[in-house]
Protein backbone atom coordinates (compact mmCIF):
# COMPACT_ATOMS: atom_id res chain seq x y z
CA UNK A 1 0.00 0.00 0.00
CA UNK A 2 3.01 2.38 0.92
CA UNK A 3 4.61 1.75 -2.63
CA UNK A 4 1.13 2.22 -4.04
CA UNK A 5 0.65 5.65 -2.43
CA UNK A 6 3.82 7.05 -3.36
CA UNK A 7 3.29 6.21 -7.08
CA UNK A 8 0.49 7.55 -6.84
CA UNK A 9 2.04 11.13 -5.65
CA UNK A 10 4.52 11.14 -8.44
CA UNK A 11 1.68 10.55 -10.84
CA UNK A 12 -0.08 13.29 -9.05
CA UNK A 13 2.87 15.88 -9.96
CA UNK A 14 3.60 14.52 -13.49
CA UNK A 15 0.80 16.98 -14.42
CA UNK A 16 1.11 19.75 -11.55
CA UNK A 17 -1.48 22.33 -13.28
CA UNK A 18 -4.08 19.92 -13.36
CA UNK A 19 -3.39 18.58 -9.88
CA UNK A 20 -3.30 22.24 -8.55
CA UNK A 21 -6.80 22.64 -10.66
CA UNK A 22 -8.32 19.62 -8.93
CA UNK A 23 -7.06 20.18 -5.36
CA UNK A 24 -8.25 23.47 -5.40
CA UNK A 25 -12.08 22.69 -6.12
CA UNK A 26 -12.41 20.83 -3.51
CA UNK A 27 -10.49 22.78 -0.98
CA UNK A 28 -12.74 25.63 -2.72
CA UNK A 29 -16.40 23.43 -2.62
CA UNK A 30 -15.22 22.77 1.28
CA UNK A 31 -14.72 26.28 2.05
CA UNK A 32 -18.45 26.88 0.39
CA UNK A 33 -19.95 24.08 2.98
CA UNK A 34 -18.03 25.25 6.23
CA UNK A 35 -18.90 28.70 5.53
CA UNK A 36 -23.07 28.03 4.34
CA UNK A 37 -22.58 25.30 7.41
CA UNK A 38 -21.08 27.42 9.65
CA UNK A 39 -23.57 30.26 9.62
CA UNK A 40 -26.80 28.17 10.17
CA UNK A 41 -24.82 26.53 12.43
CA UNK A 42 -24.74 29.71 14.22
CA UNK A 43 -28.12 30.74 14.02
CA UNK A 44 -29.13 27.29 15.67
CA UNK A 45 -26.81 28.15 18.33
CA UNK A 46 -27.73 32.07 19.16
CA UNK A 47 -31.90 31.02 18.39
CA UNK A 48 -31.03 28.32 21.15
CA UNK A 49 -29.34 29.91 23.62
CA UNK A 50 -32.01 33.19 23.28
CA UNK A 51 -35.00 30.88 23.27
CA UNK A 52 -33.62 29.33 26.87
CA UNK A 53 -32.09 33.10 27.66
CA UNK A 54 -35.25 35.10 27.23
CA UNK A 55 -37.84 32.55 27.68
CA UNK A 56 -37.84 29.07 28.82
CA UNK A 57 -34.82 28.29 30.84
CA UNK A 58 -33.41 24.87 30.86
CA UNK A 59 -36.32 22.69 32.16
CA UNK A 60 -39.58 23.81 33.33
CA UNK A 61 -41.27 22.01 36.48
CA UNK A 62 -44.98 22.32 36.27
CA UNK A 63 -47.95 20.13 37.65
CA UNK A 64 -48.63 17.03 35.58
CA UNK A 65 -51.26 18.33 32.48
CA UNK A 66 -50.56 21.96 33.18
CA UNK A 67 -49.31 22.07 29.73
CA UNK A 68 -52.34 20.78 28.37
CA UNK A 69 -55.14 22.37 30.26
CA UNK A 70 -53.30 24.85 31.89
CA UNK A 71 -54.27 27.52 29.61
CA UNK A 72 -57.89 27.29 30.20
CA UNK A 73 -57.28 27.11 34.07
CA UNK A 74 -53.92 27.39 35.77
CA UNK A 75 -54.98 27.94 38.81
CA UNK A 76 -55.32 24.67 39.15
CA UNK A 77 -52.15 23.31 38.27
CA UNK A 78 -49.94 26.07 41.45
CA UNK A 79 -46.97 24.69 42.74
CA UNK A 80 -46.76 25.81 46.49
CA UNK A 81 -45.01 28.90 47.25
CA UNK A 82 -42.97 27.44 49.98
CA UNK A 83 -41.43 24.04 48.80
CA UNK A 84 -38.25 22.00 49.53
CA UNK A 85 -38.41 20.60 46.50
CA UNK A 86 -37.77 23.55 44.79
CA UNK A 87 -34.24 23.43 47.38
CA UNK A 88 -33.82 19.77 46.55
CA UNK A 89 -33.40 21.02 42.76
CA UNK A 90 -31.17 23.71 43.57
CA UNK A 91 -28.60 21.84 45.13
CA UNK A 92 -28.34 20.08 42.30
CA UNK A 93 -24.74 20.14 39.94
CA UNK A 94 -25.24 22.56 37.51
CA UNK A 95 -27.91 24.30 38.49
CA UNK A 96 -27.47 28.11 38.26
CA UNK A 97 -30.65 29.21 38.94
CA UNK A 98 -34.59 28.02 40.11
CA UNK A 99 -37.04 31.17 39.43
CA UNK A 100 -40.66 31.15 40.33
CA UNK A 101 -42.49 32.22 37.65
CA UNK A 102 -46.64 32.99 37.72
CA UNK A 103 -48.79 32.97 34.64
CA UNK A 104 -51.61 35.21 33.78
CA UNK A 105 -53.73 37.82 31.84
CA UNK A 106 -55.75 40.44 31.88
CA UNK A 107 -55.91 43.77 30.28
CA UNK A 108 -53.73 47.11 30.50
CA UNK A 109 -54.60 50.91 30.95
CA UNK A 110 -52.90 53.99 30.20
CA UNK A 111 -55.25 57.15 29.89
CA UNK A 112 -58.39 56.24 27.70
CA UNK A 113 -56.51 52.79 25.99
CA UNK A 114 -56.64 49.40 27.11
CA UNK A 115 -55.40 46.23 25.68
CA UNK A 116 -54.69 42.67 26.42
CA UNK A 117 -51.94 41.31 28.20
CA UNK A 118 -49.81 38.41 28.49
CA UNK A 119 -47.89 38.77 31.86
CA UNK A 120 -45.72 36.72 34.37
CA UNK A 121 -44.39 37.09 37.83
CA UNK A 122 -40.89 36.65 38.41
CA UNK A 123 -38.20 37.20 41.19
CA UNK A 124 -36.25 39.55 40.14
CA UNK A 125 -32.85 38.06 41.43
CA UNK A 126 -33.36 34.41 40.35
CA UNK A 127 -34.87 35.36 37.23
CA UNK A 128 -31.88 37.73 35.97
CA UNK A 129 -28.99 34.92 35.00
CA UNK A 130 -32.30 32.81 33.61
CA UNK A 131 -33.31 35.92 31.06
CA UNK A 132 -30.14 37.37 30.76
CA UNK A 133 -31.07 37.60 26.54
CA UNK A 134 -33.80 39.89 27.23
CA UNK A 135 -32.73 43.64 26.33
CA UNK A 136 -33.49 46.22 28.25
CA UNK A 137 -34.26 48.66 25.50
CA UNK A 138 -35.66 51.53 28.09
CA UNK A 139 -35.59 52.52 31.57
CA UNK A 140 -34.18 49.42 33.51
CA UNK A 141 -34.75 45.89 34.72
CA UNK A 142 -37.21 44.61 37.55
CA UNK A 143 -34.91 44.74 40.77
CA UNK A 144 -36.98 43.16 43.49
CA UNK A 145 -39.76 40.63 44.03
CA UNK A 146 -41.94 43.38 45.93
CA UNK A 147 -41.69 46.57 44.36
CA UNK A 148 -45.05 47.71 42.64
CA UNK A 149 -43.79 47.98 38.77
CA UNK A 150 -43.92 46.47 35.80
CA UNK A 151 -41.86 45.70 32.62
CA UNK A 152 -43.24 45.96 29.42
CA UNK A 153 -42.62 44.36 26.23
CA UNK A 154 -41.35 46.96 23.60
CA UNK A 155 -44.57 46.34 21.53
CA UNK A 156 -46.78 47.07 23.90
CA UNK A 157 -45.42 49.75 25.42
CA UNK A 158 -45.65 51.43 21.74
CA UNK A 159 -49.26 50.35 21.37
CA UNK A 160 -49.93 51.82 24.69
CA UNK A 161 -48.04 54.85 24.49
CA UNK A 162 -46.79 54.86 28.33
CA UNK A 163 -43.19 56.20 28.67
CA UNK A 164 -40.62 55.49 31.66
CA UNK A 165 -42.51 56.58 35.09
CA UNK A 166 -46.28 56.52 34.06
CA UNK A 167 -48.46 54.93 36.71
CA UNK A 168 -50.92 52.05 34.73
CA UNK A 169 -53.56 49.65 35.90
CA UNK A 170 -53.72 46.34 35.39
CA UNK A 171 -57.04 44.46 35.75
CA UNK A 172 -57.43 40.72 35.58
CA UNK A 173 -59.41 37.92 36.81
CA UNK A 174 -57.92 36.47 40.27
CA UNK A 175 -58.21 33.02 40.66
CA UNK A 176 -61.09 32.99 42.70
CA UNK A 177 -63.25 34.33 39.88
CA UNK A 178 -63.34 37.87 41.14
CA UNK A 179 -61.96 41.33 39.49
CA UNK A 180 -59.10 42.59 40.34
CA UNK A 181 -56.77 45.16 39.54
CA UNK A 182 -53.59 47.02 40.80
CA UNK A 183 -51.63 50.17 40.06
CA UNK A 184 -48.04 49.78 39.23
CA UNK A 185 -45.63 52.39 37.77
CA UNK A 186 -43.27 51.61 34.45
CA UNK A 187 -39.69 51.13 34.98
CA UNK A 188 -38.72 49.54 31.54
CA UNK A 189 -39.27 47.81 28.34
CA UNK A 190 -38.01 44.94 27.09
CA UNK A 191 -37.30 43.10 24.05
CA UNK A 192 -36.78 39.34 22.89
CA UNK A 193 -35.62 37.56 20.07
CA UNK A 194 -39.70 37.35 19.14
CA UNK A 195 -41.76 40.64 18.49
CA UNK A 196 -45.17 38.58 18.62
CA UNK A 197 -44.07 37.96 22.31
CA UNK A 198 -43.10 41.84 22.90
CA UNK A 199 -46.10 43.06 21.18
CA UNK A 200 -48.43 41.49 24.29
CA UNK A 201 -46.04 40.62 27.21
CA UNK A 202 -44.55 42.31 30.75
CA UNK A 203 -43.26 41.45 33.75
CA UNK A 204 -44.48 42.37 37.23
CA UNK A 205 -42.63 41.17 40.38
CA UNK A 206 -44.07 38.11 41.81
CA UNK A 207 -45.39 39.27 44.68
CA UNK A 208 -47.70 42.28 43.15
CA UNK A 209 -48.71 39.34 40.64
CA UNK A 210 -49.41 36.96 43.95
CA UNK A 211 -51.19 39.66 45.19
CA UNK A 212 -53.23 40.91 41.61
CA UNK A 213 -54.21 37.03 41.53
CA UNK A 214 -54.74 36.32 44.88
CA UNK A 215 -52.82 33.46 45.08
CA UNK A 216 -49.74 32.09 47.30
CA UNK A 217 -47.91 29.43 44.44
CA UNK A 218 -46.76 29.79 40.64
CA UNK A 219 -47.34 28.33 37.41
CA UNK A 220 -43.97 26.59 36.86
CA UNK A 221 -40.53 26.74 38.23
CA UNK A 222 -38.01 27.55 35.80
CA UNK A 223 -34.45 26.00 35.88
CA UNK A 224 -31.72 27.17 34.57
CA UNK A 225 -28.17 24.94 34.24
CA UNK A 226 -24.61 25.79 33.15
CA UNK A 227 -24.48 24.13 29.80
CA UNK A 228 -27.30 23.31 27.73
CA UNK A 229 -25.84 19.86 26.39
CA UNK A 230 -26.72 18.91 30.38
CA UNK A 231 -30.62 19.08 29.98
CA UNK A 232 -31.55 15.94 29.04
CA UNK A 233 -29.20 14.14 32.19
CA UNK A 234 -30.60 17.23 34.65
CA UNK A 235 -33.94 16.15 33.90
CA UNK A 236 -33.50 12.53 34.65
CA UNK A 237 -31.68 13.46 37.67
CA UNK A 238 -34.41 15.74 38.89
CA UNK A 239 -37.05 12.87 38.60
CA UNK A 240 -35.02 10.67 40.98
CA UNK A 241 -35.27 13.55 43.39
CA UNK A 242 -39.51 14.95 43.30
CA UNK A 243 -42.37 12.43 44.51
CA UNK A 244 -43.37 10.36 41.72
CA UNK A 245 -46.28 11.66 39.67
CA UNK A 246 -46.55 15.70 41.66
CA UNK A 247 -44.40 17.47 38.94
CA UNK A 248 -44.07 17.11 35.46
CA UNK A 249 -40.73 17.86 34.09
CA UNK A 250 -40.43 19.56 30.33
CA UNK A 251 -37.13 20.34 28.78
CA UNK A 252 -36.36 23.25 26.98
CA UNK A 253 -36.41 21.70 23.62
CA UNK A 254 -40.07 20.36 23.76
CA UNK A 255 -41.84 23.99 24.43
CA UNK A 256 -39.65 25.24 21.70
CA UNK A 257 -41.77 24.77 18.63
CA UNK A 258 -39.98 27.45 16.47
CA UNK A 259 -36.75 26.93 16.99
CA UNK A 260 -37.35 23.65 16.34
CA UNK A 261 -39.28 24.06 12.85
CA UNK A 262 -36.54 25.97 12.83
CA UNK A 263 -33.80 23.65 12.92
CA UNK A 264 -35.79 21.10 10.34
CA UNK A 265 -35.87 23.96 7.54
CA UNK A 266 -32.54 25.35 7.46
CA UNK A 267 -30.80 21.61 8.09
CA UNK A 268 -32.60 20.33 4.69
CA UNK A 269 -31.06 23.31 3.07
CA UNK A 270 -27.32 22.89 4.50
CA UNK A 271 -28.07 19.10 3.01
CA UNK A 272 -28.91 20.39 -0.27
CA UNK A 273 -26.02 22.86 -0.11
CA UNK A 274 -23.87 19.93 0.32
CA UNK A 275 -25.24 17.38 -2.43
CA UNK A 276 -25.33 20.76 -4.97
CA UNK A 277 -21.19 21.13 -3.97
CA UNK A 278 -20.47 17.88 -3.57
CA UNK A 279 -21.86 17.21 -7.54
CA UNK A 280 -19.97 19.75 -8.89
CA UNK A 281 -16.52 17.66 -6.76
CA UNK A 282 -17.48 14.53 -8.43
CA UNK A 283 -17.81 16.10 -11.62
CA UNK A 284 -14.35 17.84 -11.63
CA UNK A 285 -12.65 15.21 -10.16
CA UNK A 286 -14.08 12.79 -12.44
CA UNK A 287 -12.93 14.91 -15.70
CA UNK A 288 -9.76 15.13 -14.08
CA UNK A 289 -9.22 11.49 -13.45
CA UNK A 290 -10.16 10.83 -17.21
CA UNK A 291 -8.05 13.21 -18.96
CA UNK A 292 -5.13 11.31 -16.65
CA UNK A 293 -6.51 7.71 -17.74
CA UNK A 294 -6.09 9.05 -21.77
CA UNK A 295 -2.86 10.21 -21.30
CA UNK A 296 -1.62 7.70 -19.87
CA UNK A 297 -3.13 4.68 -21.61
CA UNK A 298 0.34 3.50 -23.21
CA UNK A 299 1.28 3.56 -19.94
CA UNK A 300 -1.34 1.56 -18.73
CA UNK A 301 -1.30 -0.60 -21.57
CA UNK A 302 3.18 -1.58 -21.00
CA UNK A 303 1.62 -2.31 -17.54
CA UNK A 304 -0.50 -5.07 -18.36
CA UNK A 305 2.07 -6.28 -20.41
CA UNK A 306 4.26 -7.30 -18.25
CA UNK A 307 1.87 -8.68 -15.54
CA UNK A 308 0.79 -5.68 -13.70
CA UNK A 309 -2.91 -7.39 -12.72
CA UNK A 310 -6.05 -5.03 -13.42
CA UNK A 311 -6.90 -4.46 -9.62
CA UNK A 312 -3.77 -2.61 -9.01
CA UNK A 313 -4.09 -0.38 -12.02
CA UNK A 314 -7.41 0.67 -10.60
CA UNK A 315 -6.15 0.62 -7.15
CA UNK A 316 -3.89 3.55 -8.02
CA UNK A 317 -6.22 5.74 -9.87
CA UNK A 318 -8.53 5.11 -7.17
CA UNK A 319 -5.79 6.40 -4.28
CA UNK A 320 -4.99 9.40 -7.00
CA UNK A 321 -8.49 10.50 -6.36
CA UNK A 322 -8.75 9.98 -2.50
CA UNK A 323 -5.17 11.93 -2.14
CA UNK A 324 -6.18 14.74 -3.95
CA UNK A 325 -9.77 14.85 -1.73
CA UNK A 326 -7.29 14.46 1.17
CA UNK A 327 -5.33 17.60 0.07
CA UNK A 328 -8.06 19.43 -0.91
CA UNK A 329 -9.66 18.91 2.74
CA UNK A 330 -7.14 19.96 4.51
CA UNK A 331 -5.99 23.05 2.41
CA UNK A 332 -10.25 23.54 2.77
CA UNK A 333 -10.47 23.13 6.54
CA UNK A 334 -8.00 25.57 7.27
CA UNK A 335 -9.24 28.11 4.95
CA UNK A 336 -12.78 27.89 5.93
CA UNK A 337 -12.04 27.76 9.44
CA UNK A 338 -9.51 30.76 9.57
CA UNK A 339 -11.89 32.67 6.99
CA UNK A 340 -14.84 31.65 10.04
CA UNK A 341 -13.21 33.15 12.90
CA UNK A 342 -12.09 36.43 10.56
CA UNK A 343 -16.04 37.05 9.17
CA UNK A 344 -17.00 36.18 13.02
CA UNK A 345 -14.72 39.11 14.32
CA UNK A 346 -15.98 41.89 11.76
CA UNK A 347 -19.45 40.52 11.81
CA UNK A 348 -22.45 40.15 9.02
CA UNK A 349 -25.10 42.34 9.32
CA UNK A 350 -28.27 40.53 8.95
CA UNK A 351 -32.12 42.41 8.11
CA UNK A 352 -34.83 41.13 10.61
CA UNK A 353 -35.93 37.74 10.30
CA UNK A 354 -39.84 37.16 10.12
CA UNK A 355 -41.42 37.34 13.41
CA UNK A 356 -38.38 39.59 14.89
CA UNK A 357 -38.65 43.53 15.42
CA UNK A 358 -34.71 44.19 14.69
CA UNK A 359 -31.44 43.13 12.98
CA UNK A 360 -28.37 41.66 13.97
CA UNK A 361 -24.71 40.74 13.48
CA UNK A 362 -24.20 37.13 12.13
CA UNK A 363 -20.80 35.12 12.59
CA UNK A 364 -20.28 31.74 11.82
CA UNK A 365 -19.79 28.69 14.06
CA UNK A 366 -17.57 25.92 12.79
CA UNK A 367 -17.67 23.33 15.08
CA UNK A 368 -15.33 19.98 14.68
CA UNK A 369 -18.09 18.18 13.53
CA UNK A 370 -18.83 20.51 10.81
CA UNK A 371 -15.43 20.36 9.90
CA UNK A 372 -14.99 16.57 10.13
CA UNK A 373 -18.65 16.53 7.96
CA UNK A 374 -16.37 18.84 5.40
CA UNK A 375 -13.47 16.82 5.17
CA UNK A 376 -15.32 13.68 4.81
CA UNK A 377 -17.51 14.85 1.65
CA UNK A 378 -13.84 15.75 0.20
CA UNK A 379 -12.79 12.54 0.43
CA UNK A 380 -15.66 10.43 -0.28
CA UNK A 381 -16.43 12.40 -2.99
CA UNK A 382 -13.04 12.44 -5.22
CA UNK A 383 -13.76 8.70 -3.83
CA UNK A 384 -16.66 8.08 -5.68
CA UNK A 385 -15.59 10.19 -8.70
CA UNK A 386 -12.25 8.16 -9.29
CA UNK A 387 -14.15 4.87 -9.45
CA UNK A 388 -15.67 4.97 -12.70
CA UNK A 389 -12.40 6.63 -14.86
CA UNK A 390 -10.56 3.56 -12.31
CA UNK A 391 -12.72 0.68 -13.62
CA UNK A 392 -12.21 1.95 -17.31
CA UNK A 393 -8.32 2.26 -17.05
CA UNK A 394 -8.10 -1.43 -15.45
CA UNK A 395 -10.44 -2.80 -18.16
CA UNK A 396 -8.13 -1.95 -21.07
CA UNK A 397 -7.64 -3.89 -23.93
CA UNK A 398 -3.44 -4.76 -23.80
CA UNK A 399 -3.29 -4.40 -27.29
CA UNK A 400 -5.35 -1.62 -28.13
CA UNK A 401 -3.73 0.20 -25.19
CA UNK A 402 -0.37 -0.51 -26.86
CA UNK A 403 -1.51 1.13 -30.04
CA UNK A 404 -2.63 4.21 -28.66
CA UNK A 405 -0.70 7.59 -30.77
CA UNK A 406 1.71 4.70 -32.52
Amino acid sequence: MFATVGLALRNLRRNTHRTLVAVLTVAAGIVAFLLAGGFIHWIFHDMREATIHSQLGHVQIVRPGYFDKGIADPYSFLLPGQAGEKSLVEQLPGTVSVGERLAFSGLISFGETSIGFIGEGIDPPREKPISKRVTIVAGRDLERADETSVLLGEGLANSLGARIGDRVVLLATAANGGASAVEVTVVGAFQTIYKDYDDQALRLPLAVARKLMRVDGATCWVVLLDRTEATDPTVKAIATRLPSGQFELVPWHQLADFYNKTVTLFSKQVNVVKLIIGLIIVLTISNTQTMSVLERTVEIGTSLAIGLRRGVIMRLFIVEGVLIGLLGAIIGVSVGFGLSKVISAVGIPMPPPPGMAHGYLGEILVEPQLMLDAALMGVVTTLLASLLPAWKASRMNIVDALRTNT
